[in-house]
């Protein structure tokens, strides 16, 4: 870029939010292995989170399947 004057106080971040550093995700994402690597990660990104939700998500449904069977118990018996 002619006629641009880079100071010795600029950071790299000050550089790039000038607009005048490609970040580095531009390079990546511009081509197509580089994109089809970025939505292969996110899709596993997506898998590990999932997964991580779904496990807990059935430990509380097995936790209120005892929790209601014990309170239907106890009142089919008349303690409750």
């Amino acid at each position: 870029m002619p006629g641009v004057a880079v100071g010795p106080d600029m950071t790299a971040s000050s550089l790039a939010l000038a607009g005048l550093v490609a970040p580095a995700q531009a390079a990546l994402l511009g081509s197509q292995v580089g994109q089809l690597l970025v939505a292969l990660v996110a899709v596993a990104l997506i898998i590990v989170v999932g997964k991580f939700v779904l496990k807990l998500a059935w430990r509380l449904v097995t936790i209120g399947i005892v929790v209601v069977a014990a309170f239907y118990l106890l009142s089919a018996i008349g303690l409750i």
